[in-house]
């Protein structure tokens, strides 16, 4: 028997469009130069690796997001400790929503994500920098 969902990814996405800040790629570019923001971006390595991330941005991939916010979780980072303006991006905008409505609902603030995600960034002319593999140690 087929499962039934009952709410499904574009209720939640406008359910978290609703509830968060949504700013524009132009915006985010502006804002990226200012050292009270910090771009998060949530996409996969491979997405990274192939298309190249916002210069600056600090990477979180979706999965742990929640533990790497908690100052509880043994897995949290210092950066989401800081007294800053997170904007959360993905590749199109979706799975920042949800990532920044999660974040809010966490307590952390103030949150938004940048609507259309890498796309419009790219789009609006943002600078995009080619991903570099970490060099091994040694």
């Amino acid at each position: 028997m087929p499962q039934t969902i009952h709410r499904g990814i574009k209720s939640l996405i406008d359910e978290a469009n609703a509830e968060i800040e949504t700013v524009s790629a132009a915006d985010a570019i502006k804002a990226a130069q200012s050292a009270d923001v910090v771009i998060v971006d949530i996409r996969d390595p491979r997405e990274i690796e192939r298309d190249g991330k916002i210069p600056g941005a600090f990477s979180c991939t979706r999965g742990m997001l929640e533990f790497w916010i908690d100052p509880a979780s043994p897995y949290a980072k210092p950066i989401f400790q800081e007294d800053k303006k997170f904007i959360f991006h993905c590749a199109g905008g979706m799975r920042s929503a949800l990532a920044a409505k999660t974040a809010k609902d966490m307590g952390l603030k103030p949150v938004a994500h940048m609507g259309g995600g890498f796309a419009a960034w790219r789009d609006a002319g943002g600078p995009i920098e080619k991903w570099e593999p970490k060099k091994p140690k040694g």
